[in-house]
């Protein structure tokens, strides 16, 4: 895997672009452009994304920079890695969560955290869970991919996972990013468009300075880990794109 085994944090691609570059994610709104687009800011295709996905490869994701202007890594949790999770860990801000298809965290029996949700995007939390079984404290980067592979499985079921726990679940919105366009939902979306099970991980990326990691920035340390970069705002188009195609 390229980058994962020696990566010790987000150096060089922190001092590319910090906090401080105003720079965000470019628009995408129209599929004859998404290409060129594409190519002009850095991004690389959502195919390709895919592709990395399949392969139990991390991608990163960028949202709007009226939105969050934030970049999540984005994994399969049905194909996850001790090795990837590490790297996952060392370039982010190390809270790892699990979007999946609502059906999913309803299966697992996974409440929402609180009833009343406070959160200002409404990221839809569950209770936090760890594996019954094969983990140790929960926390390091081995078990969660053991606990995230249990989520993912179709087999588990609810005593398969104990409760509280060092993963997160988040619940998608049944429409995707075309209903809420978050990371949850894109996560979830690019699982579903890649043949993988809905369930996928997802963690904040962070730049040297402490702060979140910018568009520039997201570029850079992709280039440098070989680690496709797209936005939501691709992701969009793809869809509509794929569906107007049938």
């Amino acid at each position: 895997m390229t980058g994962a085994a020696g990566v010790a944090g987000a150096a060089g691609a922190g001092d590319a672009a910090g906090a401080g570059d105003a720079a965000g994610v470019p628009p995408v709104t129209d599929p004859g452009a998404a290409a060129d687009t594409a190519e002009a800011t850095g991004a690389s295709s959502i195919e390709a994304a895919l592709d990395h996905l399949r392969q139990g490869r991390p991608v990163i994701v960028a949202d709007d920079a009226s939105r969050e202007d934030e970049g999540d890594v984005v994994l399969s949790a049905e194909l996850a890695t001790p090795e990837w999770l590490a790297w996952t860990v060392r370039v982010s801000s190390g809270f790892v969560c699990a979007p999946m298809a609502a059906e999913i965290a309803d299966a697992l029996d996974l409440p929402p955290m609180v009833a009343h949700n406070e959160d200002a995007r409404g990221t839809a939390y569950t209770v936090s869970v760890d594996a019954s079984a094969g983990v140790t404290t929960g926390i390091s980067a081995s078990d969660r991919a053991t606990t995230l592979r249990v989520l993912a499985d179709p087999a588990s079921v609810r005593d398969d996972l104990r409760r509280p726990g060092h993963v997160l679940p988040l619940r998608a919105r049944p429409g995707g990013v075309r209903e809420r366009n978050g990371h949850t939902e894109a996560a979830v979306d690019l699982m579903r468009a890649a043949g993988l099970r809905p369930v996928a991980a997802i963690s904040e990326i962070v730049a040297d300075d402490g702060e979140m990691m910018r568009w520039p920035g997201l570029v850079a340390l992709g280039a440098r880990d070989g680690v496709p970069v797209v936005s939501i705002a691709q992701l969009v188009v793809w869809l509509d794109e794929r569906d107007r195609q049938g």
